[in-house]
């Protein structure tokens, strides 16, 4: 199936105090190649008008930045990869394979283009004003035999929903909810509500519906398979438990240990290591590399409460064992793309992938996954979502009064 030589993960938070001043001056200058004082000193800066210089200048920094990591390649393989491959704890199937073009087309017409997989990705819209916050999630289920489904959740946020009892007091409860929160349309640093639930509501939703509604032999997902926000229970606790990291726990042991036959693909980990090493491979090769034991392990240790650590650490003893983090490299124009699947089906899911991704060979990423988010955003875009929204305040005489400046700019 492969041939090759045998063995010899981006999380979301809000920065500390020790990452803020991590970076010395020295280290500014060496990374950027100039002091802080001199870019932020405006006689530095060049006249808008000046496209010229700059674009040679842009090159000039493209081309050298290439040509070192093009140096750096030979040197990662020979060096680096067997350290990798050969370091404790690491996957029992670690090391670095060639696929066979030959088994790549086979998959494509046995079971990429059979229906045999299938892909599930979601959107998310937002709506926030005043009187108001509208949280609208749309996802989609896809095969390359046509659509298998879509799905769409609402949620309605107000700070305040009128009893009618003491309106004083609920004035007061109002004003009080209201200052907890953000501003509106800013980035959500305060409020979980709004920001991590959200986010973790719809990596559920997809992760529920690829084991719930696929009929497909193999299912495949956008990200890492436990994200960090199902992992931290989206920072909502309610009565002392995490509903949604509860859900998600035994969602996790359905998909990723029962079925087994799964992959995920991740657009932008944060894990440069990993992909340094992708870099280094040459098209149609793979590494599996690692596990997210460790990483899970410092997410539950450093963002639950104390009283649901036991249990999310037991899980994640039994199950990141199970995972293996991957890298893959599909065509000579495409970067590297990280993937996730169980340790049994890890070769098998790198081909499929890989398969799937040389049907457009200028990105290199899974086409099934593109396919999905392209029915999601004309399912559940923005112009159909701002449109209902606008249409919703006009018949209640009030066309323009919560909207936002952004949505009335022409």
């Amino acid at each position: 199936m492969v041939s090759g030589k045998p063995p010899n993960d981006g999380t979301w938070s809000l920065p500390n105090a020790e990452d803020l001043l991590a970076l010395e001056g020295d280290e500014f200058k060496a990374a950027f190649g100039e002091a802080l004082e001199d870019a932020l000193n405006l006689d530095t800066w060049r006249p808008g008008e000046d496209l010229a210089e700059m674009y040679q200048r842009l090159e000039q920094e493209v081309a050298e930045a290439v040509g070192q990591e093009a140096h750096l390649r030979e040197r990662i393989r020979a060096e680096l990869f067997p350290y990798v491959f050969r370091r404790p704890n690491r996957p029992a199937n670690a090391g670095y394979y060639r696929a066979q073009p030959a088994m790549l087309e086979r998959i494509q017409r046995g079971l990429l283009f059979n229906g045999a997989v299938e892909a599930c990705d979601g959107t998310c819209q937002i709506h926030d004003a005043l009187p108001m916050t509208l949280t609208q999630i749309g996802v989609s289920l896809v095969s390359y035999q046509g659509d298998q489904g879509t799905w769409l959740q609402r949620l309605y946020r107000r700070d305040l929903r009128v009893s009618g009892f003491d309106p004083i007091a609920e004035a007061i409860a109002l004003l009080e909810r209201r200052e907890k929160r953000d501003g509106i349309n800013a980035e959500h640093t305060r409020d979980t509500l709004s920001e991590l639930t959200r986010r973790g509501i719809m990596a559920y939703a997809e992760r529920a519906i690829l084991m719930q509604k696929s009929q497909a032999l193999w299912r495949m997902g956008h990200g890492n398979p436990i994200p960090y926000e199902l992992l931290t229970g989206g920072g909502l606790v309610i009565d002392g438990d995490m509903p949604l990291l509860r859900h998600s726990l035994s969602l996790w042991r359905d998909l990723l240990i029962n079925h087994r036959k799964w992959v995920f693909v991740s657009s932008a980990p944060a894990d440069r290591v990993v992909l340094t090493l992708g870099d280094a491979l040459y098209p149609l090769e793979f590494a599996l590399v690692d596990t997210p034991v460790q990483m899970m392990r410092d997410i539950v240790d450093g963002h639950l409460p104390r009283g649901l650590q036991r249990e999310a650490r037991q899980f994640v003893d039994e199950v990141g064992e199970q995972i293996v983090v991957g890298i893959y490299r599909a065509s000579p124009a495409a970067p590297p793309y990280v993937f996730y699947a169980h340790r049994d089906h890890a070769a098998e899911a790198a081909l499929i992938v890989m398969a799937d991704s040389l049907l457009q060979e200028h990105r290199g990423f899974p086409m099934l996954i593109d396919l999905a988010d392209t029915i999601c955003r004309v399912t559940f875009g923005p112009e159909t979502f701002k449109a209902a929204i606008q249409l919703a305040y006009a018949e209640v005489g009030e066309p323009f009064r919560y909207l936002g400046e952004r949505e009335t700019r022409r």
